[in-house]
């Protein structure tokens, strides 16, 4: 025998190893059918093992959709429901745009499914299926949402969309980096414990905005609370995602205007700040 023959022996168990690592980190998600209207909501879900009753998070895409070709959940969201199931949450994903079969619409002039109509739907009839599953606390479904899901999340938690279906309201929400300027021009307020995170130099939403929107609600409503951080752009939350122009990039999937990169310093807070609003 060889010295290369432990060596590639060694390797290959720690290779197994890894891969047995990365398989128990990285559940595959469940595919869910819902009924909306006359068509159905796809959604996934991540759902931790036992009985329950589990809180559960409905959790909302942003522009480039929940999927890609070979994936049904984008790296960055599955990097989320993973710490989200780690804190003992289910998490379930309705997706919007392939419900409805439609790719990205982060470049698309004309939209046809708008944050405060269709995806405000989909969040009711994601909660109306929750509150028939027996693993989950009903008194425990929050919302967070990213970009264009952020958006929906902030016209679905206002006063005037409160379910009339006696059951629950929702726990919380949170929301990454929304486009604020219509919430903030029509007097939002929100009904529920609701937490905004937005980078200061987010040139693809609007902080100034968003402060506006926020500080606007104290007089209506003490439950919404902002954190900005200084240095941080648009989806300063991704894990290694360098700083760049996305308009320069051919894909359909990232917006046309801006900047996107990660944040270090901001993504570790607020994995923070989402781990202890939803224990409230």
């Amino acid at each position: 025998m060889t010295w290369q023959s432990p060596m590639r022996l060694l390797f290959t168990v720690l290779l197994a190893m890894l891969l047995m690592s990365a398989a128990r980190a990285a559940p595959a998600p469940q595919a869910i059918e819902i009924p909306l209207g006359s068509g159905t909501l796809h959604a996934q879900l991540y759902k931790p093992d036992g009985d329950g009753p589990f809180p559960t998070v409905i959790a909302l895409h942003g522009c480039g959709g929940l999927g890609g070709h070979s994936d049904p959940v984008l790296p960055r969201y599955r990097d989320w429901s993973e710490q989200l199931l780690k804190a003992g949450n289910a998490v379930l994903w309705p997706d919007s745009y392939g419900s409805r079969e439609l790719g990205p619409q982060c470049r698309v002039k004309e939209v046809r499914v708008k944050a405060r109509r269709e995806r405000v739907a989909d969040i009711a009839a994601a909660r109306g299926w929750l509150m028939k599953q027996p693993w989950v606390a009903r008194d425990r479904v929050s919302l967070i949402g990213w970009a264009n899901g952020a958006s929906a999340l902030l016209w679905a938690v206002r006063p005037q969309n409160s379910g009339r279906d006696g059951a629950p309201d929702f726990r919380a929400a949170i929301a990454f980096y929304p486009d604020c300027r219509i919430s903030a021009g029509l007097g939002w307020s929100t009904r529920v414990p609701t937490l905004l995170l937005i980078g200061g130099k987010d040139d693809i939403s609007s902080p100034p905005a968003c402060r506006q929107m926020v500080d606007g609600a104290y007089g209506r409503s003490a439950l919404a609370r902002i954190v900005v951080y200084p240095g941080a752009y648009h989806d300063f939350d991704l894990a290694n995602l360098p700083l760049h122009a996305p308009a320069t990039s051919p894909d359909v999937a990232t917006p046309d205007r801006g900047h996107v990169g990660t944040d270090n310093e901001a993504r570790a807070d607020s994995q923070k700040q989402v781990a202890e609003w939803l224990a409230r």
